[in-house]
């Protein structure tokens, strides 16, 4: 990824909880032919081991992908956080040009099949349970064993092993701190959500590095 220095993140709490809040990535590896495939999935980030951490995920059994996995070849998952269009309207020079603001992290490492039944059903369990989190009734997860068994075995779990990471959080970092501030007040009115987002983050990290 084509990252400028003042884009650039190494901050690796500033990387994982985006991992976390954005979990929804896209995860690509190389079949043998050279052919890239790829498939969007949600993520489960756990810290350890370091100095990384792991992602778990699954996919359907008839999803050729899993198919790409090699212990000595790396894939990518693509985690994209919030991201908006930058009109040149919003800067002081006149002279300017359109842009788009946005967060990604872009994880490496080396998948591992996940061939236990009670590993994959924990995996299963925590993805579930942290996505129903977010309601006031929680969905149990109370499923008979015998239907719950004959599910999971149309899918295949995996977990990768993270290499390394690349953070790019472009936000008009490279703009005077007026551009900067008036950007942010323009997307905070904007009715997308994410653009909303992207206002909130770059407001975050004004505060944190201003």
């Amino acid at each position: 990824m084509y990252t400028p220095k003042h884009f650039r993140e190494d901050d690796l709490s500033v990387l994982q909880e985006l991992m976390r809040d954005y979990s929804f990535a896209t995860l690509v590896s190389v079949q043998n032919d050279g052919v890239p495939i790829a498939t969007p999935l949600p993520f489960v980030y756990e810290p350890e081991p370091g100095p990384y951490g792991t992602l778990k995920a699954h996919m359907a059994l008839g999803n050729p992908q899993w198919h790409t996995f090699q212990a000595e070849r790396e894939v990518l998952i693509i985690f994209q956080g919030p991201h908006a269009y930058i009109s040149p309207s919003w800067y002081e020079v006149e002279l300017s040009v359109p842009t788009w603001n946005y967060a990604t992290v872009h994880a490496y490492g080396k998948p591992r099949i996940i061939t236990d039944q009670a590993e994959l059903y924990e995996h299963l369990k925590t993805l579930i349970t942290f996505h129903e989190s977010q309601f006031d009734n929680p969905w149990p997860f109370q499923l008979p064993a015998e239907y719950v068994e004959r599910l999971m075995k149309g899918v295949v779990g995996f977990e990768i092993a993270i290499t390394r990471l690349e953070g790019k959080f472009k936000l008009n970092q490279n703009r005077s701190l007026n551009d900067q501030q008036h950007v942010i007040q323009m997307l905070s009115s904007v009715t997308a959500s994410s653009s909303r987002e992207t206002a909130a983050l770059m407001q975050q990290r004004l505060t944190k590095h201003g």
